[in-house]
């Protein structure tokens, strides 16, 4: 059924590009023919699996009520906090497919090092998290706001170690449970589909906790960060690497807001705290923090270069200007011909905003995606 709706549909593309495009309509079709013999990673798998568990009839419908939390669209933080469940799980319903396709399974930033690969730098950012954590064959360790797991296979294979997901999105567990099979780790790792603000886990169950950019969708850090404490066995550690602004951030300055703005909607944020209160709360929630740093201080490459217009790289072309270009123009000749549901366009345009965003941000070094702190339940939890 799959190459009998990409066959029907590659003559309408090529009568759309040609017409809308013509300068990339040779281009466009060629890789449809490639994408047609490539995994979920393909162009067509993008457009059918975007929306996730939305059905494709109401796509667009989720798109407009998303896009109302934002202040682009009026929307008020406290609204977005109040409705944190809902706005969070529709964009991951809507964006899943697009995080896959772009980047991979691991959906985060990373240190990187000159010579280095994107590639390379996300998984031993996973690795750095397993090492600070001391992570030992047998542990017991939970992911928070896990994704489609691909850092928790990679730390699972990397440290031997059993390693549980924490997802409330459907979509995403159901994907992520179908890479474990794939990479052979389903005895070693799985989901649990539940809100990070009121886990289904035991006091004192994991012997570590770690959360990759994923905490930042909590209304209330405070909130999450004493969730993880009480899952946390006394004397083991919790790691993060946390979405903040940083003391460079001026609430006073249009621009500054504008920026904010934009990577809130385009990645589905509540808010976005400064590094300050991440540290805060965790003390308030209980924990000794052992270390914390901005992690983009030290590194050699800049870690919004991916995203940036002006970087060309063939290893991370779908990144790329031209990537994102050719990307734009395939979902929306796959949406003028059916393929990928309405309001696809519209999910590729608030992610475009995001990518501005965060290359503005961390120009001018007023955010960051690397917040990093190790803490630890105290041995004699007076709590």
């Amino acid at each position: 059924m799959y190459c009998n709706v990409a066959d029907g549909a590659r003559n309408r593309i090529r009568r759309y590009s040609k017409s809308q495009f013509p300068l990339c309509s040779d281009l466009l079709l060629r890789r449809v023919r490639k994408e047609r013999t490539m995994s979920k990673a393909g162009a067509f798998d993008l457009a059918s699996g975007l929306g996730g568990k939305i059905d494709r009839t109401e796509v667009l419908s989720a798109v407009e009520k998303y896009e109302k939390y934002h202040v682009f669209y009026g929307g008020e933080e406290e609204e977005r906090k109040a409705n944190y469940t809902d706005m969070v799980n529709k964009y991951y319903d809507l964006v899943t497919s697009f995080y896959e396709f772009g980047w991979g399974e691991s959906f985060h930033f990373a240190a990187r090092w000159k010579g280095e690969s994107l590639k390379e730098s996300i998984k031993r950012h996973e690795h750095f998290l397993a090492l600070q954590l001391g992570l030992k064959p047998g542990h017991k360790v939970l992911d928070v706001g896990c994704g489609i797991g691909g850092p928790l296979r990679e730390i699972a294979r990397f440290s031997s170690t059993s390693v549980t997901g924490l997802n409330n999105n459907e979509y995403q567990i159901t994907r992520g449970k179908e890479l474990n099979r794939i990479a052979g780790v389903e005895k070693t790792c799985d989901f649990v589909k539940a809100d990070f603000m009121k886990m289904p886990f035991s006091d004192n169950t994991f012997d570590a906790v770690y959360a990759i950019e994923a905490t930042c969708h909590a209304p209330d850090a405070y909130g999450c960060y004493k969730e993880i404490y009480r899952v946390l066995k006394p004397g083991q550690c919790f790691a993060a690497y946390e979405w903040c602004m940083t003391d460079a951030f001026d609430p006073n300055n249009p621009e500054h807001q504008k920026i904010k703005a934009e990577i809130e909607i385009g990645d589905g944020l509540p808010d976005i705290r400064m590094t300050r209160q991440c540290l805060e709360a965790l003390k308030q929630a209980g924990f000794e923090v052992i270390w914390e740093k901005d992690l983009v201080i030290d590194s050699p490459v800049p870690w919004y270069l991916p995203l940036d217009k002006n970087h060309f790289s063939l290893s991370s072309f779908r990144l790329t200007a031209l990537g994102r270009f050719f990307t734009r123009n395939m979902v929306k000749a796959l949406e003028f011909v059916g393929f990928a549901p309405r309001g696809s366009q519209r999910v590729q345009d608030f992610l475009e905003k995001a990518a501005e965003g965060l290359v503005e941000g961390g120009r001018k070094e007023i955010f960051t995606p690397m917040y990093f702190f190790l803490a630890r339940k105290p041995l004699s939890d007076s709590r």
